[in-house]
């Protein structure tokens, strides 16, 4: 398994504690159920941290014409809406939900040019509070290339406070390339033409990076 480099020293601290807790312990009390309990709940808790910082391959099917879930996780919303922060008009909003059980890695949903990034400090709500896109932290970027500009917004939730984004203005973006990384639990918002055809459903599981969540008209 491949571990994100955002997780190296939360890992190599979680062996350390949770490996000297249970030496500890075990020197203390010896073989009895309090240390096999702590144990066993520290395996159940190491597991669930490795599993968090994995870094999965994706084949992307690398497309002009498509637009590429960004991040593994469900759709929780699909609709037009106003954007007011970059575009200030209509767009289709699609919302991808990543529970601490997905992986977290985001990827760019097209390939071109970033030209707008912006960082918001902000509030932890529960990251499907219908505010959550534009009062808790965030970070937004905007991509574009001659056929299009997409606008995503990673969106740190209840859990999530730290968002990581290598996006700078200027850089050119390849699809399905890591851009980012938010820490346990999150969201992330994308702003679409709203004429684009729709590939997902509602409550949809995605794939980052190999999605297509949608297809330019």
């Amino acid at each position: 398994m491949i571990f994100h480099r955002e997780g190296f020293k939360i890992i190599l601290f979680s062996t350390l504690l949770l490996g000297g807790l249970n030496f500890g312990l075990y020197e203390w009390l010896g073989d009895g159920w309090i240390s096999r309990a702590l144990l066993i709940v520290s395996l159940v808790l190491y597991v669930l941290i490795l599993q968090f910082f994995r870094n999965p391959s994706r084949t992307t099917p690398v497309s002009e014409n498509h637009i590429i879930a960004p991040a593994d996780g469900k759709v929780v919303v699909i609709e037009d809406v106003e954007e007011p922060e970059f575009f200030k008009g209509k767009r289709k909003q699609i919302s991808i939900f990543m529970s601490p059980l997905n992986v977290h890695v985001n990827r760019y949903p097209i390939s071109g040019k970033v030209v707008y990034q912006r960082y918001y400090a902000g509030k932890y709500l529960v990251a499907w509070h219908p505010k959550s896109s534009t009062e808790n932290e965030r970070t937004t970027v905007v991509v574009e290339n001659p056929k299009v500009q997409v606008l995503f917004r990673q969106i740190a939730g209840a859990l999530a406070r730290r968002i990581v984004c290598y996006a700078n203005e200027g850089d050119t973006a390849a699809q399905g390339q890591e851009y980012g990384f938010i820490k346990f639990g999150s969201r992330i918002d994308l702003f679409l033409p709203t004429d684009c055809k729709v590939n997902v459903s509602l409550g949809q599981k995605t794939t980052g990076g190999e999605t297509i969540l949608a297809i330019l008209a």
